[in-house]
């Protein structure tokens, strides 16, 4: 095969290390399966919490309702929403190229984030002249700054435990079938893990 042929046959937006457009597309495809894969995954559990909880607790529900600022959670989720889409976006001008467009996407996205936490901070404040002691919780043994390092701590490990049998396997195939497990062993043990510290009046057979 000569050079011409070859380069006919390879499109130039192919990866480098993509042996053809079929082999990318085939990898593009099987990537946004894994991703709608972890992300049913992901939210079946947090609806089946949201149900657990609603059934366990139905008075709690009620009364946190008549203290939730509407408005202020509309608002945070149209900013999560567009930061998202900025995101998408920086990450767009730099397959392009555009360095300077996809930077500055970026810092858009930085904002959106400072605007999230600001509006948090609003919440919190609204909760505490309700007389929300965070004192008082911390005394019947819930923290916030606990749960929030939780979160935290959970957001990171998910975002890293996939990557890392890339990062230890070179053959693609092997890495992908690793990255699943990997995926599938943390959310077990996360589900396990709020199973055994917020549902402790439940049974497990």
């Amino acid at each position: 095969m000569s050079a011409k042929q070859s380069t006919a046959e390879r499109p130039s937006w192919v990866a480098h290390f993509f042996a053809s457009a079929d082999q990318q597309k085939s990898a593009a495809n099987f990537g946004m399966w894994l991703f709608i894969g972890q992300e049913v995954l992901f939210f079946s559990g947090l609806f089946m919490a949201y149900i657990a909880y609603r059934w366990l607790y139905p008075g709690t529900w009620l009364s946190g309702a008549d203290v939730l600022n509407k408005w202020l959670g509309a608002a945070n989720t149209v900013v999560l929403l567009t930061s998202s889409l900025t995101m998408v976006l920086a990450v767009r001008e730099l397959e392009l190229n555009r360095i300077k467009q996809s930077v500055r996407y970026l810092w858009v996205t930085v904002a959106f984030g400072f605007v999230f936490l600001g509006v948090k901070a609003v919440e919190y404040a609204s909760k505490f002249e309700l007389g929300i002691d965070p004192e008082e919780q911390r005394a019947a043994g819930c923290s916030a700054l606990r749960s929030a390092a939780t979160m935290w701590l959970a957001f990171a490990l998910g975002a890293l435990v996939p990557v890392l049998p890339w990062l230890a396997l070179r053959d693609p195939r092997t890495a992908a079938g690793g990255s699943l497990v990997a995926s599938l062993a943390a959310m077990v043990c996360a589900t396990l893990y709020q199973v055994r510290g917020q549902y402790r009046d439940l049974v497990l057979v």
